[in-house]
């Protein structure tokens, strides 16, 4: 059995129904689906970015080990959107959602393509997935070589 060597940088968030059940849904999938989780952050509350909601979300984050390409990791991640009933309308770029996975990292890799920008493009500017990535172990970023840590202080 081939051993998993990248690591990868989730943040997951919902907003909808029971956001934690949501995310521990979602987590398991990804471990099922992708690759050995390995670290999970705690849940952390945040209000909505970018539009209006009287939904609060739950966001965490997760690390896990891999053997997937990016396109691949991609494909995965949308399946998994959809079978758990996100539908994204393409009226407004953020709205209410049931699950959202995005992968923040991949490896120490920067990837620039039409479906994915990795490190994820706002991540620096997003507490929501900067404090849960926080509690794992304190990645740095391929673009700008900035702990995660320096970017929370």
């Amino acid at each position: 059995m081939e051993i998993p060597t990248k690591l990868v940088s989730f943040s997951l968030g919902s907003n909808l129904g029971d956001k934690k059940h949501n995310i521990t849904v979602a987590i398991n999938k990804l471990d099922s689906q992708v690759g050995k989780i390995i670290e999970i952050s705690d849940f952390f509350i945040s209000k909505p970015l970018g539009f209006f909601s009287e939904n609060n979300f739950v966001n965490c984050c997760c690390n896990l080990r891999t053997n997937l390409g990016i396109q691949e990791l991609i494909s995965i991640t949308q399946r998994i959107e959809n079978e758990m009933g996100r539908q994204k309308l393409k009226i407004n770029k953020y709205e209410d959602r049931i699950i959202d996975i995005d992968i923040i990292f991949f490896d120490n890799e920067i990837i620039n393509c039409p479906e994915v920008r990795i490190p994820h493009t706002n991540f620096r500017k997003r507490d929501f997935v900067l404090f849960p990535l926080k509690q794992l172990s304190n990645r740095i970023d391929p673009e700008t070589f900035i702990t995660i840590d320096q970017f929370t202080k």
